[in-house]
Parts: structure tokens; sequence; C-alpha cells
């Protein structure tokens, strides 16, 4: 299985950002631990980050080849119309991730444009949160895009 991460605006500054919300491990840090945790589950990751919405437009367009994408839009969650229409138009399952639980922060945080067109939405869990959606690919029926224990 082969799945792409795609990483938002602001997620470079893991480790500095905010560390009571987000953590104190630099993306580098949790890409390293997440791909480990694939290698065992008998996946491989590749990973991509971007400020730039296109070329997070462009990264999800280009990912026909992968089994799934994971996705930490940042802050492009709450409004972007054209990672969501990116989404919708391809075939390739896509989980939404989120470090901190974005339910339970600032009002305009708790909306997604992108979660109605992805197969799941994670969030609150810390760096935890990406391996969820690593599991959910994993176990993700293709045929009905859904979760299922297989």
């Amino acid at each position: 299985m082969k799945i792409v991460v795609i990483n938002g605006p602001n997620l470079n500054m893991l480790g500095k950002r905010e560390p009571g919300i987000y953590g104190s491990e630099t993306l580098d840090a949790v890409n390293e631990w997440l791909a480990a945790e694939a290698r065992a589950l008998g996946a491989h990751l590749e990973f991509f980050r971007s400020n730039i919405e296109g070329e997070i437009v462009t990264a999800i367009q280009d990912a026909d080849s992968y089994d799934g994408i994971i996705l930490n839009a940042g802050a492009y969650t709450h409004y972007s119309i054209a990672i969501r229409d990116a989404i919708a138009s391809v075939k390739t399952p896509v989980v939404e991730v989120h470090l901190s639980n974005v339910h339970a922060r600032e009002e305009f945080r708790k909306k997604s444009m992108i979660a109605p067109v992805c197969a799941g939405t994670i969030s609150g869990f810390g760096k935890a949160s990406y391996k969820l959606a690593l599991f959910g690919l994993i176990f993700l029926e293709k045929d009905s895009n859904s979760i299922t224990i297989k």
C-alpha cells in the first residue's frame, strides 16, 4: 500500500508554534515516526508539504497512483473550496487529519470545508491522529468508501 501524506500551511513550524496545542516535535520527527509505523504495517509513505494552496491542490490531483491520502490542510481546512474540489475530483480516498481537537478550539475551526468529501476525519490525538488515519486507509473498503475491519 502506498500513501501520500500532505501537510499544509504552518505545519513546518511544528515544535516552535504553540507547543501547548501542537506539541514539541518537529514535522520531520513526526514524519520519521509515521514512516516507521507504516513500514511495520506493510505500507509505504511519501510526504509533501506546502504553505501554498495551489501546490496542495496539485498534489491531491497528482495522487492517482496512491492508495490513499492523509491530509492535514491546516487553516485551509476551514475555507478552501479549491482543496475541497480537488478532493472531490479524485478517486483516491482522503482522510482529513488535525493534531488538535478543532471542535474544542475557536468557533471558526469547527467548520471543515473538506470533511464532506473525505473518507473520514480524525482530530485531537496529536501525532497519533496521523497513525489513526493510516489505519483507516489500510482498512478502508475501496468499493464502498467506508471503513470495515478486515
